[in-house]
């Protein structure tokens, strides 16, 4: 089975790459495609990898393996949606674009919804596999237990803090907690490490990197995955970003600002006031615990490490069933917007 694995974003090689483990497993051939404008944030140097679309369709795959929510129509494979969160509530996350063949969900939660669409729309196939992004889960959840102790005995602190914000702008909280990260950072049993995603504006880059210099205790992390971090933290601060739920399925606290799910199961503050007490509470009484599981069970409830092993199959299955397709049949509108988008690159 000759892959692609589509990449627009950073976020996406972490997504990705248990995926080509999978196909170095069974031999298949594969190819990144990796937009022009992040090839320098490429992690992979050894492997074979392309920026031009030219490439992909000369490659002529039989699978296409896509975080993102768009991929050109008119290169041959199975174009599998494998998402790049966990965020229901994000808007556009439940939006049927019409590229994909196959939507391989994480949880109950997602299947639920994406198999009455495919009732409706009739022109893709839903299977549900896990997400491969949380394999590391399974595999390395006590990879980082040294570097969390030395990190607690350097700084003497009890307890790691991780503030992992949304760069939306419109739902992010770090434009208007940088007084209350501070006041946190003055209680030296915390260490607070700063994760900002790849698109946050320069702005608050340069605000939190301030703070981390005047406080020993905050640490602005920037090697690109927040898996270590995750790992690491007793608790973690942020507001409507998917990596909420990527924490929560470690069985760990979390906060948040005014975060806008229909199905909040942690502490969510709907002002951008009294962290420093919430903190405390949640370290020494976890009350959320219980509402916790249900988004263990609904959003991810796989914890064998098997989710990309499972997308790989799934694809398997359907080109056997189905054939591999050549393109996608889409409306002038859509064809238009992805010609728009991928011959610019």
């Amino acid at each position: 089975m000759k892959t692609i694995l589509f990449c627009m974003n950073p976020y996406s090689f972490g997504i990705l790459e248990p995926i080509m483990q999978v196909l170095k497993e069974k031999n298949y051939e594969y190819i990144w495609f990796v937009r022009s404008a992040i090839l320098e944030k490429f992690p992979f140097q050894d492997q074979r990898c392309t920026s031009k679309i030219e490439d992909l369709v000369s490659f002529n795959s039989d699978a296409i393996f896509v975080p993102g929510n768009e991929v050109p129509y008119d290169i041959r494979g199975v174009k599998a949606q494998v998402f790049h969160g966990l965020a229901g509530e994000k808007k556009g996350h439940f939006r049927i674009r019409n590229y994909f063949d196959l939507y391989l969900t994480q949880g109950p939660y997602f299947t639920r919804w994406f198999s009455k669409a495919a009732v409706k729309h009739k022109d893709f196939s839903v299977v549900e596999t896990g997400w491969p992004k949380l394999d590391v889960y399974a595999k390395e959840l006590h990879k980082y237990d040294p570097d969390k102790l030395s990190l607690l005995k350097k700084y003497s602190a009890k307890k790691i803090i991780l503030y992992a914000p949304t760069f939306s702008p419109s739902l992010t909280s770090a434009p208007y907690v940088l007084s209350q990260i501070e006041e946190l950072a003055s209680e030296k049993k915390y260490l607070i490490a700063i994760k900002f995603h790849d698109l946050m504006a320069d702005d608050l880059i340069d605000s939190y990197k301030k703070l981390s210099m005047s406080f020993e205790n905050v640490l602005f992390i920037e090697e690109r995955n927040i898996i270590k971090y995750l790992l690491i933290a007793d608790l973690m601060v942020s507001d409507t970003s998917s990596v909420v739920y990527e924490f929560l399925l470690l069985d760990k606290p979390v906060i948040t600002f005014k975060n806008n799910s229909d199905a909040i199961k942690w502490d969510n503050l709907l002002s951008f006031t009294s962290l420093v007490k919430r903190v405390r509470e949640n370290l020494l009484e976890d009350l959320f615990k219980e509402q916790r599981l249900k988004i263990l069970k609904e959003y991810h409830p796989y914890t064998d490490g098997n989710s990309a092993k499972r997308m790989v199959e799934a694809v398997e299955d359907y080109i056997k069933k189905n054939g591999v397709p050549e393109k996608r049949l889409l409306s002038w509108f859509r064809r238009y917007k992805i010609n728009k988008i991928f011959r610019k690159i």
